[in-house]
């Protein structure tokens, strides 16, 4: 592969000679922005200084037809300002890939790699009866790439079940690129440590970034499968929800919460604890999902229980997914969701 850059090189500008060729032969058949495909293609397979010298001899030859013919300038002009532009777009795009240290396609593909790394950290792991798990994450405009993310472990002993929901700031590819990071940090934590420690390695390993504005909030879940007890801790994020199988109530837990990720050092972040008994069931989600910048908070908590209510007699299967979807900010903020219970 090292040879690539040169070898295509030389195909493209071969190309850009038997182009002009074509153009001097047959000026009423080939148009002269047959140059514009060429030039794509150098922007996309070669490094910046590769590129340059394809597009010197691209635009010199281009000079010389245009020089030899004598036709049509209007036509010619014309033709000659599009292919600029594009180069120019190109070059732009080839410099921008350059600071990767890649060429072509690759930092699209390293991007897509790393978007699904993401996912896959989000995959909750396979439970055994009778409980269940599911997470749903929607991005803002359905854009590719989310700042909310989910990671999970299931002890290898399969007895211990932990989920952290996390919020990155920002929307989009800035908290995205973030939420890259992050996710492979926060998924490696999980498992590999008490779960009371978990938050608090999260916020100093989110204050290393020093990133100007790099807080994230967090809620994470250990759960005991054998017994159903868990313990709760949340990092400036909204509180979990319960649902109680005993009296068909969905409860808001009042637990306290700990500090944002990433703003202060040695902050606290005490852990509540509870237990899912048969029928129980958790819900922990992000603020997409109950806020918008017009309505009280309040107003999206009972929208979101609303659509939980009809969870009961429908069944929790699908939950996460619908109560996703019926997020009252809509597709203008991510959002996600967790839902996890016992049957």
């Amino acid at each position: 592969m090292r040879g690539f850059p040169g070898f295509a090189s030389l195909v493209l500008i071969l190309a850009a000679f038997v182009l002009t060729a074509l153009i001097l032969l047959w000026p009423s058949v080939m148009p002269w922005t047959s140059f514009v495909p060429l030039v794509v293609l150098a922007g996309l397979f070669l490094p910046p200084r590769w590129l340059a010298l394809v597009l010197l001899v691209t635009g010199v030859l281009l000079a010389y037809a245009g020089w030899f013919l004598q036709g049509n300038k209007q036509v010619f002009t014309g033709s000659l300002i599009v292919t600029v532009f594009v180069a120019a777009m190109i070059t732009w795009l080839a410099f921008s890939r350059a600071r990767l240290g890649i060429q072509g396609t690759l930092a699209e593909s390293m991007l897509v790699d790393l978007r699904d790394r993401i996912r896959a950290h989000g995959n909750l792991p396979k439970l055994p009866e009778p409980w269940h798990a599911e997470v749903a994450v929607e991005s803002a405009y359905g854009e590719p790439f989310s700042g909310d993310f989910a990671v999970a472990n299931l002890s290898n002993a399969g007895g211990r079940l932990e989920v952290a929901l996390v919020d990155v700031s920002g929307q989009g590819l800035d908290a995205g690129t973030r939420a890259m990071l992050l996710s492979g940090a926060f998924g490696s934590l999980l498992g590999a440590m008490d779960p009371a420690g978990f938050l608090g390695a999260a916020n100093a390993y989110l204050l290393r970034q020093n990133w100007n504005e790099g807080f994230a909030t967090a809620i994470h879940v250990a759960l005991e499968l054998d017994t159903g007890r868990f313990s709760l801790g949340g990092a400036g994020h909204p509180p979990a929800v319960k649902f109680w199988a005993g009296s068909g109530l969905w409860q808001v837990l009042d637990a306290e919460n700990g500090p944002l990720l990433g703003v202060m050092q040695g902050g606290e972040f005490p852990r509540a604890h509870g237990q899912l008994l048969r029928g129980d069931a958790l819900l922990l989600y992000t603020d997409g999902v109950i806020e918008t910048r017009t309505r009280d908070l309040t107003i999206g908590i009972d929208r979101m229980l609303g659509v939980a209510e009809r969870l009961v007699s429908q069944g929790f299967t699908g939950g996460a997914s619908r109560i996703c979807a019926a997020a009252l900010a809509g597709e203008t903020d991510d959002r996600a969701v967790v839902l996890i219970w016992r049957s």
